[in-house]
């Protein structure tokens, strides 16, 4: 009776495993470590890597191993092990945050075994010739990932330089430009750090610029561009720029609520008014 009962549960097991696999296209498996401690942990883990038909993440707290299946044509499990890192969680791979984890609940806080944060992360030659190689390949690495958030930046100056001419067709064409370079980014290439802000505001960057985007009308686009440029204020703070960056402030927009724009220029041009009131404003902070 009992081994037909361990049967029976085996077979489910196996229906269930067979049934999350089918729903995820061009599935793979891996099994990875994970560093936790409690039911809590796993429900976090669990529900921080899972991504409805393109992830799937099992936890077992015992063995701290977890069994993440994927669609490898949409994700992988470097930007999986990094959402969990995110909100908390070390793997062997990547380390979370000190701030995250510190606040995470006390029976959550697992004993860390000591790594180096992912940014941090370097090769070790074995010769001369070979560390300089790999000191090339660093230097080209963090080239790349300045690369993957610059044309996000240089589209948004694009898009306000055009909102200071009040030409809608021509902000709306910018946004476009804006959207394009927010979905090339490549976020597994990203910081941890800056990594970490852009899942914030991915999203909400999203949805300005295509609000932007879809129309001409220039007051409703100086409405959506105030809390893009807050989006991307956050962002170009952790993530910094070639040049700096001058974070301005229009004290008469929005019934004298104000509103705040980047630009790499410190003369006060006004993406809020144009040639109406093209100086109304100042410099607030100098982003270096």
């Amino acid at each position: 009776m009992k081994n037909s009962f361990i049967n029976i549960m085996v077979v489910i097991c196996v229906l269930l495993s067979t049934t999350t696999n089918a729903q995820i296209k061009n599935a793979t498996t891996e099994t990875v470590r994970i560093y936790g401690n409690c039911g809590m942990c796993k429900t976090t883990i669990e529900k921080t890597g899972n991504i409805k038909k393109i992830a799937k993440v099992e936890w077992d707290q015992d063995s701290q191993l977890a069994t993440l299946t994927y669609d490898a044509k949409k994700t992988n499990q470097d930007e999986i092990l990094k959402r969990i890192a995110l909100v908390g969680y070390d793997s062997d791979k990547f380390l979370a945050p000190d701030d995250v984890y510190n606040n995470l609940h006390g029976c959550c806080q697992y004993d860390r075994v000591a790594k180096v944060p992912v940014k941090e992360e370097t090769a070790t030659a074995s010769n001369e010739s070979h560390s300089n190689h790999n000191n090339n390949s660093d230097t080209k690495t963090v080239i790349q990932n300045e690369n993957q958030l610059k044309s996000v930046f240089d589209t948004y100056f694009l898009l306000k330089d055009a909102l200071i001419t009040s030409d809608g067709t021509k902000t709306a064409l910018a946004s476009k430009e804006l959207l394009a370079a927010v979905n090339n980014v490549k976020m597994d290439k990203l910081e941890m750090d800056v990594h970490m802000v852009w899942m914030k505001v991915v999203n909400l960057i999203k949805e300005d610029a295509t609000h932007i985007s879809d129309t001409k009308d220039v007051k409703h686009q100086r409405d959506h561009f105030t809390t893009l440029s807050k989006d991307i204020y956050t962002l170009i703070k952790v993530s910094k720029y070639e040049t700096a960056v001058y974070y301005q402030f229009c004290p008469m927009y929005s019934d004298g609520k104000g509103a705040n724009w980047l630009s790499k220029e410190n003369a006060i041009k006004n993406p809020y008014y144009g040639s109406m009131m093209l100086s109304c404003g100042k410099t607030v902070e100098t982003i270096k």
